[in-house]
């Protein structure tokens, strides 16, 4: 790095003070990277130098050197994670078992008869077969329509509670929009027939989707089919944390293969490297729904319909290439195991003229039996 001191036509003094004149500007040492240095810091002893007004260092581009300021790396803004209402998590809900609904509506049933028995209004058949006495009846009289009326929602709501579960289906419980749990158990069971039903199916699932926009490493668009293996693991969140979680879960897949490049079958490795990607974003993002994706699998990639023909063309042309140069390669390799043999039997003695002819008669006669023209 090269320095250049500022000098004055005034002379120091005997001491190294000042002489008598106009006062003089402190020596400095300074370039075009780094800060003014005041020269007489770098050679005095005095712990209290007097301060001296620097100008603000400047970092910038050297003339005809290339050399461009260093930068850090740029800042990259994290994507935010989709967040839902904390308190909206699957918990049990309160249930009976179907013996109990089954009871109540057993005992309506029951009072109605009674009610109708005791009003007067039962034909003598049901009197006769149901062994009752013979009653005259007071008729329908306010006490009556008051036992109709406990019997029968006794009845409805012994009956209309009865729900019967199944393994792999779950059902999510809201009374006016308010979260009341899950009911994951199987057979009979008495819910409350004014809580809303919402049937989720919670088994293990595979979604195969239509095909979808994406795009490989050097940004050529294709159409990627996936297949996706998830399953519902919070009911609540699934259900009530969005309009329709299977929607969500497709608008995720598309989401991350925009983000992911997809490479064309053909290597094994890159096929991985993408379905590990995909598999990774997606689960995160279905994640915060209650969703639970354990694989997203491109199972057929195909260029998409306006670039298909010209990179079907550019596909073939390397083929071709790679044909041709392995098929150089293993004539290569054929004519010179041949002359490496004859001339180390010793069955013939080559100058360098004979060898390069017979090099090309071996290579045109190797090149016509595999379909080949010589060059």
């Amino acid at each position: 790095m090269s320095t250049t001191t500022s000098h004055t036509s005034e002379p120091d003094g005997p001491a190294g003070g000042p002489a008598d004149g106009p006062v003089r500007p402190a020596r400095l040492i300074q370039n075009e990277a780094t800060t003014e240095i005041p020269v007489h810091l770098l050679f005095r002893d005095d712990p209290d130098p007097a301060p001296v007004p620097l100008k603000p260092a400047v970092v910038a581009r050297r003339q005809g050197t290339g050399e461009q300021p260093r930068l850090g790396p740029p800042a990259v803004a994290q994507r935010p994670v989709p967040q839902v209402d904390p308190d909206l998590v699957e918990r049990p809900a309160r249930v009976l078992p179907g013996a109990a609904g089954v009871l109540a509506g057993a005992c309506g049933a029951a009072g109605c008869a009674v009610t109708s028995w005791w009003a007067g209004l039962l034909p003598p058949l049901v009197l006769e077969a149901l062994r009752l006495p013979a009653h005259a009846g007071a008729g329908l009289g306010p006490a009556q329509w008051a036992a109709y009326a406990g019997a029968g929602a006794l009845g409805l709501f012994g009956f209309g509670g009865l729900a019967p579960g199944r393994t792999g289906r779950a059902w999510v419980l809201d009374l006016f929009g308010r979260y009341r749990g899950t009911v994951r158990r199987s057979g009979l069971l008495w819910v409350n027939p004014l809580l809303l039903r919402r049937r989720v199916d919670v088994r293990l699932r595979h979604w195969r989707s239509e095909p979808l926009p994406a795009a490989d490493g050097g940004g050529v668009a294709l159409r990627v089919v996936a297949l996706v293996v998830w399953r519902v693991r919070d009911t609540a969140r699934a259900t009530l944390g969005v309009e329709d979680h299977e929607t969500y879960l497709r608008e995720c897949v598309e989401a991350a293969l925009a983000r992911v490049p997809v490479e064309m079958p053909g290597g094994q490795a890159s096929t991985n490297a993408a379905a590990e990607a995909l598999t990774r974003l997606v689960a995160a993002d279905a994640a915060a729904v209650g969703l639970e994706v354990f694989s997203v699998q491109p199972v057929r990639v195909e260029y998409a319909p306006e670039v298909a023909a010209a990179m079907h063309r550019r596909r073939i042309a390397a083929l071709d290439a790679q044909h041709r140069a392995s098929v150089l390669t293993s004539v290569v390799d054929s004519v010179e195991d041949t002359v490496t043999r004859l001339t180390m039997r010793g069955l013939v003695e080559l100058d360098d003229y004979e060898r390069k002819a017979l090099v090309k008669d071996l290579t045109v006669a190797f090149c016509a039996g595999r379909g080949e023209t010589a060059p």
